[in-house]
């Protein structure tokens, strides 16, 4: 039985093939503060979510819309 994608794995999905992945800002934890750069960017620096695990991800906002946010207490934007 095949497992189901989760939201965040379907919305970046949709980001990188079905979508302007240009138009993705992707918001992660970097150790004490958060860090917004572009989706492929975020690929090329995460060495395709190698380095930087998806669960370390935020927000993705398209534009002004958020698509995904998880909530975390404690930590300051950068």
């Amino acid at each position: 039985m095949r497992k189901k994608k989760g939201r965040l794995q379907e919305i970046l999905s949709k980001a990188l093939y079905a979508d302007d992945p240009h138009t993705y800002i992707i918001s992660y934890r970097d150790f004490d503060k958060i860090l917004s750069i572009p989706l492929l960017n975020f690929i090329e620096v995460s060495q395709n979510f190698e380095i930087i695990p998806a669960n370390r991800i935020i927000q993705i906002k398209k534009g002004e819309t958020i698509m995904y946010e998880k909530k975390f207490v404690g930590i300051k934007g950068n």
